[in-house]
């Protein structure tokens, strides 16, 4: 008898977790004190914009993912919509290294909490435990799809029940007079706030990458994808809202990244506090483990399709050539950068990358069905918030700002060097045509 192919076993709730938990890693335990030192106790409404903003994003994938579902995610849609040439290279690399930054942000804000925990707050074993969580999750996403998926779906469950019981609790005891916006900076401050925040809601881009391991992908990643970003949304605005309603925006600024384990003090007192640092590690492991997922689905399709060297298609045992690449971009980020910079550097390239997926979606709307006034606000919404992220976050921070050009030049170079390189080989590379 004729061996059946093995059923592909990611349910639609696995899908959302791995956004979920992906999200919420990087909005919560390790965005919050960079947002508050921005928008102060408005960061609420930054999140509730941001999540708006994602939402008409999501509206985008979504549409696409269900016509054009593949193991390329994001970068097939462009790759649809604007042919296999430059710019779709140049976006695939920018994408790449984004993802990579993603990593490397919540692998740092481990470490921070995993060494309050057994090294004093030593920086440097910060950085050592950061670097191991890499590769412990680089190790399981090897394993495969699967082993991602429970361990996601785990992690989550107990994370979100936990921030449920935390914003629940904070929000019955806050200060309501901590929240009054008359403490609010002005708007150009809280517009500026969500190019950050918006960073928190980059884990959405990741379920598209999970079109390959969905039974009927064109019905569930859609659901998936709305689903994540509500749960997303809701934890991050409720948990906001009682984090600032304890504490004075000065102090969350002052806390960092364990500014949710000190919310949890007045009313929870010192047990509340451990209670959220285990969260925090939990959460933060989640969200590398959701991290470095799209590695081998994307980095396949794109060697696959002439964008990258094909030996992003192979493998080094069980290790993904692209998985190993792409943890090592992100242990060099995590020795290299600090936590706030690695944000400000992946929001900008997200936004970018989701700039031109919707430009591709405008030669496809069409063939998905989408509504061509959404997609239009969807592009106004992300174009602006980067242009005004631009004008006032990198303004003030000039070696974000240089190194975020030298991100994209870089990109540019890799990818002009490498098709002309395969023109020469005579190796698969996209025809030149395509722009």
């Amino acid at each position: 008898m004729t061996a059946q192919p093995a059923v592909k076993r990611m349910t639609v709730i696995q899908a959302t977790f791995i956004g979920v938990g992906s999200m919420v890693g990087a909005g919560i335990f390790a965005l919050l004190g960079a947002a508050g030192a921005v928008a102060g106790s408005a960061v609420w409404v930054s999140f509730l914009a941001a999540g708006a903003i994602a939402g008409l994003q999501g509206y985008s994938f979504a549409k696409l993912g269900a016509t054009y579902p593949s193991g390329g995610g994001i970068l097939g849609y462009l790759s649809h919509g604007l042919g296999e040439g430059h710019l779709t290279g140049i976006a695939s690399w920018l994408f790449f290294t984004a993802g990579s930054i993603v990593v490397a942000m919540i692998a740092s804000s481990f470490g921070a909490y995993a060494s309050s925990v057994v090294a004093g707050g030593d920086p440097f074993w910060a950085t050592v435990l950061a670097l191991v969580l890499i590769v412990v999750m680089t190790a399981l996403n090897a394993v495969g799809s699967t082993a991602v998926a429970r361990v996601q779906s785990v992690i989550v469950i107990v994370v979100l029940a936990i921030l449920v019981v935390f914003a629940a609790v904070t929000i019955a005891n806050w200060n309501i007079e901590l929240l009054s916006p008359a403490g609010y900076p002005g708007v150009r401050e809280i517009i500026a706030s969500i190019a950050l925040t918006f960073f928190a809601f980059l884990g959405f881009g990741v379920i598209t990458f999970t079109a390959k391991d969905l039974p009927n992908p064109s019905r569930q990643l859609p659901k998936a994808i709305y689903l994540a970003l509500a749960i997303a949304t809701t934890i991050y605005v409720a948990v906001s809202l009682g984090v600032f309603g304890t504490l004075t925006a000065e102090q969350v600024v002052e806390y960092g990244t364990t500014a949710l384990a000190e919310a949890a003090k007045p009313t929870l007192g010192q047990a509340g506090y451990v209670l959220m640092v285990i969260t925090a590690l939990f959460s933060t492991t989640g969200a590398v483990n959701a991290g470095l997922y799209p590695s081998i689905g994307m980095s396949a399709h794109l060697a696959s399709v002439g964008q990258f060297p094909p030996v992003f298609g192979r493998s080094i045992g069980r290790f993904p050539v692209g998985l190993l690449v792409m943890a090592a971009l992100a242990s060099v980020l995590v020795v290299g950068f600090n936590v706030n910079n690695i944000a400000s550097i992946g929001s900008a390239v997200a936004l970018l990358v989701f700039t031109a997926v919707t430009v591709a979606h405008f030669r496809l709307y069409k063939a998905t069905g989408a509504s061509i006034i959404v997609l239009v606000i969807a592009f106004v919404a992300t174009l602006g918030t980067f242009i005004v992220f631009c004008t006032t976050t990198l303004v003030n921070e000039p070696r974000t700002a240089i190194a975020l050009v030298g991100i994209i030049l870089l990109s540019i170079v890799i990818d002009l060097v490498w098709k002309a390189r395969a023109r020469r080989a005579g190796a698969p590379a996209p025809p030149e045509e395509a722009l």
